[in-house]
């Protein structure tokens, strides 16, 4: 194992367990491009600054280019006992540039080119899962505008509630990804601001310009404070926090699915491409790929305590324990992309059962709230209204019937308000179709939703 940069203040090389245990580069290894993308930006500045001669610069920032070709088409292979992807870079340039290689890390600690690399690594992945929980919203869009006026019931508690359409329930999942995307773009508009140039905490002593690599690298302007700028990981906790609310969502959407494809519920089933069968039960057909996301929702969650623990008793600036950023942030990321990648094609391959849907709404006495309405709109107090219509619900349970085949003589035992209209002002189509409010199911209100969330979407 070659000696460490560091290794000048040491008598004895650092120990094989405790190398293994110091070192990054199984993780930060995939932060080499912008590591580099970093190391071009510090190069050029310090050939414009003069504190490096101008040719030395264009030396490195070429050998710096050379090496991404060399990683990014296999030639050249990460080194496992390298201490982290920035020595690794470090060295490898070195041994191809020799003394003008060393000049790279002029006027630069490793704190905040830590810093500056993960802040780049994690502005591409928020706008490559913002691009996928676009896709998502749009995928959910789409089956939306297919069943304006597939009636479904609603619920609380679980228990039957009110018809809606199935267009409004997917609708109200549009909803919280577009937040989601919200969320996104807040994160990444408050951590786009560099910290290169802090150096180690306390900034440095030769004359750089921290607004020119502030620019080349697309941030908003340099961090204003140097021990802020070494060991800031709110971005990350903020970042793992949209993460966690994204996978919230599609854990909620996972469990409905998983009721759904049930045989208690049936008003969907999934494409056999998404779904798995049983070692021992011929006739199952398991909904794995809901149950996986609703389950790696409390990994996701874990990610995020991880961050809150690692920094809450943190002084300043930096700490080794700060390392641990990564696994964390970095497995959130992997799985919030790889369960939306995998819930878009299952979404959009699943066949709604229209039918069976409809069938259910005819169950429960989900047009009670209607029936009471019917007086209401007559001039009953609602409170005597609903006490009434309590009374009926319960009367036909104990006879096996509906408010719907329930005969007009038991209505108007109980009030001479009721009349033959009764029927037509609780019939599923009336219940649904006559909620127009603004966000209610009605086919007319959910064509409006439809329209503003194209707009929000940019579609």
């Amino acid at each position: 194992m070659a000696d460490m940069m560091w290794a000048g203040r040491f008598s004895k090389k650092i120990d094989d367990t405790v190398n293994a245990f110091n070192s990054s580069i199984a993780f930060d290894g995939r932060m080499y491009k912008h590591d580099i993308q970093g190391s071009i930006a510090h190069a050029t500045m310090l050939g414009d600054c003069g504190i490096i001669p101008k040719e030395d610069s264009i030396k490195i920032i070429e050998g710096l280019k050379g090496i991404l070709t060399d990683i990014e088409s296999g030639k050249l292979m990460l080194d496992p006992s390298a201490e982290d992807i920035h020595m690794f870079i470090e060295a490898e340039l070195t041994k191809r540039l020799g003394d003008v290689g060393k000049r790279l890390h002029t006027a630069r600690s490793r704190n905040d080119q830590v810093a500056v690399d993960i802040r780049l690594y994690l502005r591409d992945e928020i706008a490559e899962i913002k691009a996928l929980v676009k896709e998502l919203a749009v995928t959910i869009y789409n089956m939306a505008k297919e069943h304006t006026e597939t009636v479904m019931p609603g619920y609380t508690h679980l228990q039957r509630a009110q018809p809606v359409t199935f267009a409004h329930h997917l609708l109200a999942y549009v909803q919280m990804l577009i937040r989601d995307m919200e969320r996104l773009d807040d994160t990444a508009k408050r951590m786009n601001y560099c910290p290169l140039g802090s150096g180690a905490l306390a900034g440095t002593t030769y004359k750089t310009n921290r607004k020119q690599t502030s620019d080349l690298l697309g941030f908003t302007a340099p961090m204003a404070n140097s021990l802020d700028g070494v060991s800031d990981r709110d971005f990350c906790v903020e970042l793992c926090c949209a993460l966690s609310l994204i996978m919230t969502h599609l854990s909620r959407f996972s469990e409905e699915i998983v009721m759904w494809c049930s045989w208690e519920f049936k008003f969907i089933e999934l494409d056999d491409a998404y779904a798995t069968g049983s070692s021992i039960m011929p006739q199952k057909k398991n909904p794995d790929v809901t149950e996986l996301i609703r389950g790696k929702m409390g990994r996701v969650n874990g990610d995020l305590i991880t961050l809150l623990t690692m920094l809450k008793g943190l002084p300043l600036a930096y700490n080794k324990d700060m390392q641990e950023d990564k696994e964390a942030i970095f497995d959130a990321v992997d799985n919030v992309k790889l369960c939306v990648k995998t819930f878009i094609p299952m979404l959009a391959t699943m066949r709604v059962l229209k039918d069976n849907m409809r069938n259910a709404s005819a169950k429960g006495f989900i047009n009670a709230t209607d029936c009471a309405d019917y007086l209401v709109k007559k001039g009953m107090p609602f409170r005597d209204a609903y006490k009434i219509t309590g009374t009926l619900v319960a009367l036909c349970i104990e006879k096996g019937l509906t408010l719907e085949t329930l005969p007009l003589d038991e209505y108007r035992k109980m009030t001479e308000l009721f009349d033959d209209d009764v029927y037509n002002a609780i019939s599923l189509d009336t219940c649904v179709r006559e909620r127009k409010s603004e966000g209610g199911p009605s086919p007319d209100a959910v064509r409006y939703q439809l329209e503003i969330t194209a707009k929000a979407l940019g579609i």
